[in-house]
């Protein structure tokens, strides 16, 4: 019998391993990644409150583009910045959700440093 690889399951369990070692605080919140086929999110959360205190999606309304690509995903990135800015957010923790450090996960944390978050 041939097995199908699910490279979602794995991408969790690379999640599981990335969740054990950082975690999200008042002061220096977790800036959480997603992405599907054809849109990427971004949260900020803080995880000893058990709380989001910003987010961005390429679903939002103020969102212009397609959100499956690395200039949606740039876009995401600056939203996200802009809307930590806001609540006074500066200094985040940058987790990838398992996902590679690569294309559109990249892009989204590119954005968000050159709008004003240091991680």
């Amino acid at each position: 019998m041939i097995k199908k690889f699910d490279s979602n399951k794995a991408r969790l369990k690379r999640h599981s391993r990335v969740r054990a070692k950082i975690s999200g605080t008042p002061e220096r919140p977790r800036l959480n990644v997603f992405r599907s086929s054809k849109h990427i999110y971004a949260q900020i959360i803080d995880d000893v409150n058990g709380v989001t205190l910003a987010s961005a999606s390429s679903m939002d309304k103020a969102f212009e583009g397609n959100g499956g690509n690395v200039e949606g995903a740039r876009k995401v990135g600056e939203m996200i910045a802009k809307n930590a800015a806001e609540k006074g957010i500066t200094e985040v923790v940058f987790d990838r959700g398992g996902y590679l450090y690569h294309g559109r996960v990249k892009e989204l944390a590119d954005g968000a440093r050159e709008n004003g978050l240091k991680f």
